[in-house]
């Protein structure tokens, strides 16, 4: 077990693992409509049941090295997650995702933690493209891959059917050596 401390407010990052399924739950109970207007995760973890087996699927990407999920935890409370849905050893790439309820919003806990893992996956797992993924209309998660410094590289147009309704995605990336040149700016 570890902690990565996110700042001076209290904020941290640790692995969300399969035992921490009730407090996932909860977490998503208190956000579930915020957190559902862009991203699918509320309407896979519905019980606890359904909790532990998402978290399981991603314990079992972390074995497996194809993929990881991270809490974001603030006052001792989960508020968020930022993950790895995809991580592809072989050929460089990793998808990173997010999410946070409403009363974390604002507070730059996902930027910082993406950091911490975007560092992770260039530095200690010789990842060269990460890549960030998200609905057109989600411009607070399209906000966060500028400020990380990501380009934007397109949109898939209507690719993503979400709840009925099929929605364009815009896909963003930064490049291992971009990342370490902006890293070492003043």
């Amino acid at each position: 077990m570890y902690v990565i401390s996110l700042g001076d407010d209290g904020a941290e990052l640790r692995p969300l693992e399969p035992w921490r399924a009730e407090e996932l739950l909860t977490h998503m109970n208190r956000g579930r409509e915020f957190i559902g207007r862009h991203i699918v995760v509320p309407d896979l973890v519905t019980d606890l049941e359904s909790s532990r087996a998402f978290l399981q699927s991603y314990a079992d990407k972390t074995a497996s090295d194809t993929g990881r999920i991270y809490g974001i935890w603030s006052d001792g409370e989960l508020v968020g997650s930022v993950l790895f849905r995809t991580m592809d050893l072989s050929h460089g790439v990793a998808e990173v995702g997010c999410w946070l309820e409403s009363s974390a919003v604002g507070k730059g806990l996902v930027s910082r933690a993406a950091r911490v893992i975007i560092d992770w996956a260039f530095e200690e797992r010789g990842i060269h493209r990460v890549e960030w993924v998200a609905k057109t209309e989600n411009t607070a998660s399209i906000a966060v891959a500028r400020r990380l410094g990501m380009s934007r590289d397109g949109v898939l147009r209507e690719s993503y059917l979400y709840r009925g309704k099929r929605h364009d995605l815009e896909v963003w990336s930064v490049l291992a050596p971009e990342w370490r040149a902006a890293r070492q700016a003043p």
